[in-house]
């Protein structure tokens, strides 16, 4: 009879390429997990995987059989929680990855307090600015800016009309110079974070129907766009942020939004699903938090 550990670590597998790498993710040793996928072969009599001592793919029968492993780990999954589940009682594990600076500021209250009201309900969570791959990643849901160009996603719309700004704390804007249009931002201290891997310093923006693109400098510069942020509070420059991130501190005083006719570039956050089977009662609930966070927030941005 086929097992449903095996199962998983069968996908997990061919998702992630390796034994040793669903290994660590489950916490065994490559031996059980290769073990697992021979018992399964042995059960399905096919081969599932060509090994060799530098790679490891799937065969022609396993690459068919990966989708119906996939509805069959799916069902089970249904299954339990319409046995297991209350209307009024959210439970299972809820792995979800998120913006760092979003995640850390407005998702994890958010988070806790829904852990909170359901204590049968496990959170895992992932914070980067680093894109996740939700097909691969071990994660069910993940929390994304920009634009959405791959039709395979669902993507939920949390805050369509968000876009950067510039901000920079009062301190800092009352010890330099007045800061007339982007162009003069090379006068300034600029506040950078990585994305894709390099450093985003091509700001963008648009003012009266016309485009620009300004090349900052700065002598900060952070794998994790929360730093920047509290850079930005500490009157250490200026930085280039989502809305998001800085509407309540701008709101507080902490920070001030500079130039404010020329708008930022457009970063829409959406809620990103794999498959629509990972839509489950704990992601619905979170959806509807987050989106009634963001919009509350999106109110305030500068027109």
């Amino acid at each position: 009879m086929v097992r449903f550990e095996d199962l998983h670590l069968f996908q997990r597998t061919a998702l992630l390429g390796s034994f040793s790498s669903a290994a660590r993710e489950a916490n065994l040793l490559p031996g059980q997990v290769s073990a697992a996928i021979q018992r399964l072969e042995r059960e399905l009599k096919v081969r599932l995987f060509a090994r060799s001592t530098r790679s490891l793919r799937l065969t022609a029968e396993g690459e068919r059989y990966l989708p119906y492993a996939q509805q069959l780990l799916d069902i089970q999954q249904q299954s339990q929680q319409s046995l297991h589940s209350q209307a009024d009682d959210l439970q299972g594990t809820l792995q979800l990855a998120a913006p760092s600076d979003f995640g850390r500021n407005l998702l994890l209250p958010r988070l806790s307090e829904l852990c909170r009201q359901h204590p049968r309900l496990k959170l895992r969570l992932q914070l980067s600015d680093e894109l996740t791959d939700v097909f691969r990643d071990p994660v069910d849901i993940a929390v994304r800016y920009g634009p959405i160009q791959d039709a395979s996603y669902i993507a939920l719309p949390l805050a369509p009309y968000n876009r950067r700004v510039l901000v920079a704390a009062p301190e800092y804007l009352a010890q330099h110079p007045v800061l007339e249009t982007p162009k003069s931002l090379h006068q300034h201290s600029c506040l950078l974070y990585q994305l894709k891997g390099r450093a985003y310093d091509c700001w963008n923006f648009e003012h009266q129907s016309q485009k620009y693109s300004v090349q900052v400098e700065g002598h900060l510069l952070c794998d994790d766009a929360d730093v920047v942020r509290r850079w930005a509070i500490a009157g250490e420059g200026i930085a280039y942020k989502s809305w998001l991130d800085v509407a309540e501190h701008v709101a507080q005083g902490a920070l001030q939004v500079v130039l404010p006719e020329w708008r930022g570039e457009s970063v829409p956050l959406y809620l990103i699903c794999p498959h629509r089977q990972q839509f489950s009662p704990a992601v619905q609930a979170l959806y509807r938090i987050l989106q009634g966070q963001c919009q509350r927030l999106m109110k305030s941005i500068p027109a």
